[in-house]
Parts: structure tokens; sequence; C-alpha cells
């Protein structure tokens, strides 16, 4: 008889039981089992017919079914050799009219520079302990997608929306805010995985925005962004420092891109990381060539 429909509690076990699968901590390995939250979710997302949807870390297709049962095509990127080979199978047989909406992806997503065709959205439950560089990664290298919605733990979610000025604004909150309007779009909470986590889950909704008006690089800006919170409790002056030869210098800068230098780096917003960045290139070309000018 054929399955058909999502994936319930008893046929993720059963299904990982036939794969002779242990789920592993080190891939984030915890697969959703209730099919309220995929739909919940693919609702969340706005994801339609019309969408190419590039999902990270299909696991046993929970969310793939979701998607796909929209009508959207998938490009699904997965990491583990078993759960990507097992993944079209099991679409084929509880989805066999949308088997040929899948592509499926064997590879590392932070590796991964092309796809079989450009996405228009991003839908993923993303492996706890590298979501944000891969969600970088994503935002970098595929421009095509201008909306997301990703289920991170919590407090990654809390980070990743959060505003200037507060205790857990820092580098997630910047970098993503150079690409993307953010929001929090809910909880998850741990009883609808298969191994239950640890922690809790959050969903963080993505819409793509142009990059803030600057003469500086991405790298150049993210590189400033890096250093103005690599001591948190450090004033912009003497986190700055390194960059440029002194605290007297980056004080000069700072003042000129009209920034206090008692200042610390949680309170400026992505736009004033990349005003800066001129002034900053300025006061690092004469440092290079005159190093005992400070």
């Amino acid at each position: 008889m054929t399955d058909t429909g999502l994936l319930d509690p008893s046929s993720v076990r059963a299904l990982a039981a036939r794969l002779g699968l242990r789920p592993t901590k080190q891939r984030g390995q915890n697969f959703v089992v209730d099919a309220n939250t995929v739909r919940r979710i693919v609702l969340a997302a706005q994801v339609s017919a019309a969408d190419v949807v590039l999902e990270i870390g299909p696991g046993l297709g929970s969310l793939t079914l979701g998607l796909l049962e929209t009508g959207a095509r998938v490009v699904a990127v997965e990491i583990d050799g078993l759960l990507a080979g097992a993944l079209p199978d099991t679409v084929r047989t509880r989805m066999p009219e949308r088997t040929d909406a899948l592509d499926v992806i064997c590879a590392d997503a932070m590796r991964v520079d092309t796809l079989p065709i450009a996405p228009t959205a991003v839908v993923a439950n993303l492996p706890y302990n590298v979501a944000v560089p891969i969600l970088l990664h994503l935002l970098a290298r595929f421009d095509s997608w201008t909306r997301g919605l990703v289920m991170v733990q919590a407090e990654v979610a809390q980070r990743l929306v959060a505003e200037p000025g507060g205790k857990i604004y820092g580098i997630p909150s910047v970098k993503l805010a150079w690409y993307a309007e953010s929001a929090w779009a809910g909880s998850v909470s741990a009883s609808v995985f298969w191994p239950a986590p640890n922690v809790e889950s959050g969903l963080v909704a993505i819409r793509r925005r142009p990059a803030p008006r600057t003469s500086a690089s991405r790298e150049e800006v993210f590189g400033v962004v890096d250093a103005a919170f690599a001591q948190r409790r450090k004033m912009l002056r003497s986190s700055l420092s390194p960059l440029v030869g002194s605290s007297a210098v980056a004080s000069a800068v700072l003042e000129a891109a009209g920034v206090d230098p008692r200042a610390r780096g949680e309170v400026l917003g992505v736009g004033e990381f990349a005003r800066k960045n001129k002034q900053l290139a300025a006061a690092r070309a004469r440092a290079a060539l005159d190093p005992d000018a400070h």
C-alpha cells in the first residue's frame, strides 16, 4: 500500500529504522515529526507553486514533502549521503506526482556554489551548530532568492533579529542586516522533533533588501564588524585601534563618521558600520604609508 501525505512520528521512526539511521548531534539531526508544524512553517514562508525553494538539511523529508505539497519545486541540499539517497524514494512513495519537482544535492551546504536552478526562496531547518555561517553563505552566494524562513535554535533566532542597543545584538545581527530585513516568526517546541533537542527553536523570516550604500566592500565592512565585537566591553576607539594603528586615530575616524568613540559596537546599526568605512580605509592607508605618524 502506498503511503500518502506528510510524515508523522511513526512514519519517521519507521523510515529511520528501515535506513538503519541513528541521528547524530554532530550533524544536527533532529527531525520534525509533526505535520501541523510543517504546514505552519510552509504557510509562514508564503511558498507557492511559482517558487523554487532551496532547502538545507532535508533529513528524512518532513519539510520537503510540505514544500512539495504547495506545488513548488524544491532543491534540497543534504550532507548525509544515506539521507540524500533515500529522499527521492520517500517523495516517490508518498507524493509520486511530485517526484520530478525535487532535485537533491549531496553536499556540505557551505561548499555549494552552484545550483541546478536559481531559487526564489529559502526554507530550512538549519543545523544548530552551523546555522549562521550557512545562512550568510546562502545570502552571499545566491542572490536570486528574495525571501526565506529558517528554523534555528531560539537563542540564535533572537540574535539574528536583534536591534542595535540590546545585549544580544552582535555580529550575526549586523551581518544579516547587511543583506535583509528579518523578523521573529514564532517559536517551535522541542516536542515536535525526533529525537527532541535540549533547546527550543525559533523561526526567522527574511526578506532581502539592497545593501547599505557605501564605498567599502562587504568584506571590509564585515572586517570592521568583527573587530568591533571582538571584545564587547571595549569602547570602539579601542576595539578598532588595531585596524588603524592607535586609539587616537580610531577616535578621530569615528568622530569624522559622526560616531562617539566611547560607544560600543552594539549601538551601531549596519548602515553606521558601512558609512564609517570610508574614513577607516583612509586612516589605514595613511598608517600603511607612514607607520610612525601616530
